[in-house]
């Protein structure tokens, strides 16, 4: 297998990180600048991140927001650089840092199915590596304060322009603080075989991650990139507020897949959106296994006609879990199409809540968007929550929605028990059965990389279980 992140809590343990340079407390005027500072940033930049300091402290929390009350951003570092510099190659980094990413199987999956892989650490890119072929066919891929240095007139076109500053304050909070991320750029016509990762891991409790990746798919090419999260089981807590931007030009193909798998004490926001042109596809997928708090909704606006998006998510909540999840489709423009499939499973008094837009435009003629909840609660403790908004402004066109929630019956207990399985194998048998039918809808439209995927969701989820025990 090319791919095995292990989950953090159970068997990564933190690496000692001696910071070269460590911001933190109040997030004020000085301490935006003394970010910007430090990473030799344009004037451009800074003013975007005042900009967005203001709308910070002008904006409210929002309203629905639950389960971070214990989020206090005065005692978190908002800025780490670990103190070594960038490698190219995994035998150039520290070694306790390095044996933690053989743990999370990284280097194995470069060499066997990766075009290239970008690592974070804190706040900061420690290692990355592509394949000269990408060079020689016009690929940019590289760290995102990097290319904000070296292609700033490119850069400016698309950072914070799909999810700008003004969206919510933690929107507004992320353009103040943000750090690291990866920037990709595929020019027109160009197929990449191979897909593309970035790894994020937050290494130390009381941080706070704000990485910004952009993904520019050019017209009539194609591109699969993986996001991957990871952290150890923490003393405290620590929160992560990342944003992701994806262009996908006209005929384009783009697959974005993220497997987040953070230890329970983070906080995990996550702002992603993308925007397709005419002809252009996207199929984006979202797993989100760890984390105490989870706020992420995949959204795609379909601007050019014919454009079309699948977004698939699965979510797993035990106790004291909040996994607030969802997606949105705009539909702006003539015979447009998405599908939207979600699944959550509740155990141990877990909660997952989905909410979810699918909004067609007048004039979005033709246009088909179809919306799919399922939810699984375990025990009477645990819920599950359904959020759907539909705003249909165009008459000639087709809008369905579909949502259940189940609870795992007696009688199904009760025939796997009397066939001689423990109770917590047959609760485990029914959760595995229940996530393979979510895998074999992506069977078809997935590469082969994501098929193994499976393996570390049973993995992660026999691990739940083990952990767990026997519930009732």
């Amino acid at each position: 297998m090319s791919w095995r992140p292990i989950p953090g809590e159970v068997a990564v343990e933190a690496p000692p990180i001696k910071p070269k340079l460590e911001l933190k407390g109040r997030i004020s005027r000085s301490l935006v600048e003394e970010i910007s500072r430090a990473k030799g940033e344009p004037e451009w930049m800074l003013r975007l991140r005042l900009r967005s300091l203001e709308l910070f402290e002008k904006l409210p929390t929002p309203s629905w927001l639950t389960g971070v009350e214990e989020l206090d951003l005065e005692e978190l570092a908002h800025y780490v650089h670990p103190d070594f510099e960038r490698a190219a190659s995994w035998e150039d980094l520290p070694e306790p840092i390095r044996a933690v990413y053989e743990k999370l199987g990284l280097p194995e999956a470069e060499r066997k199915a990766l075009a290239g892989l970008a690592a974070q650490l804190e706040s900061e890119t420690v290692y990355l590596s592509f394949r000269k072929y990408l060079e020689g066919r016009g690929v940019i891929l590289m760290d995102m304060g990097e290319a904000v240095q070296r292609y700033p007139d490119l850069v400016k076109r698309y950072f914070m322009r799909l999810f700008p500053p003004s969206d919510h304050k933690f929107a507004a909070l992320h353009g103040a603080l943000w750090s690291g991320g990866v920037f990709l750029y595929v020019p027109e016509g160009v197929e990449l075989e191979a897909p593309i990762e970035a790894f994020f891991f937050v290494a130390s409790d009381l941080l706070s991650q704000f990485e910004h990746s952009i993904i520019v798919a050019g017209d009539r090419s194609s591109v699969h990139f993986i996001e991957g999260c990871a952290a150890p089981m923490l003393r405290r807590y620590s929160f992560h507020d990342g944003m992701v931007e994806v262009y996908v030009g006209e005929g384009a193909r783009a697959k974005f897949t993220t497997l987040q798998n953070w230890s329970r004490n983070i906080i995990n926001f996550n702002n992603k959106r993308a925007l397709l042109e005419r002809g252009g596809s996207i199929e984006w997928v979202e797993i989100a296994l760890g984390s105490k708090v989870t706020y992420t909704y995949p959204s795609v606006i379909l601007r050019g006609e014919g454009a079309k998006a699948s977004i698939y998510s699965l979510t797993f909540a035990r106790a004291g879990d909040w996994k607030d999840t969802g997606a949105k489709v705009l539909h702006l423009a003539p015979r447009t199409s998405s599908e939207v499939v979600s699944k959550s499973v509740s155990v141990e008094g877990g909660v997952s809540v989905y909410r979810g837009l699918v909004r067609v435009a007048e004039g979005a003629k033709g246009s088909i968007a179809s919306v799919k909840c399922e939810s699984l609660v375990l025990d009477r403790e645990s819920r599950a929550y359904t959020y759907p908004r539909n705003e249909v402004e165009e008459a000639e066109a087709t809008v369905v929605h579909e949502a259940s929630v189940g609870r795992l019956s007696d009688d199904v207990l009760f025939y796997l028990r009397s066939r001689g399985l423990r109770e917590p194998d047959a609760r485990k048998l029914v959760v595995l059965g229940y996530v393979g039918d979510f895998i074999d809808r992506l069977k078809d439209s997935m590469s082969g990389l994501f098929l193994e995927y499976y393996a570390v969701l049973k993995r992660v989820l026999e691990t739940e279980f083990e952990e767990m025990g026997g519930y009732g």
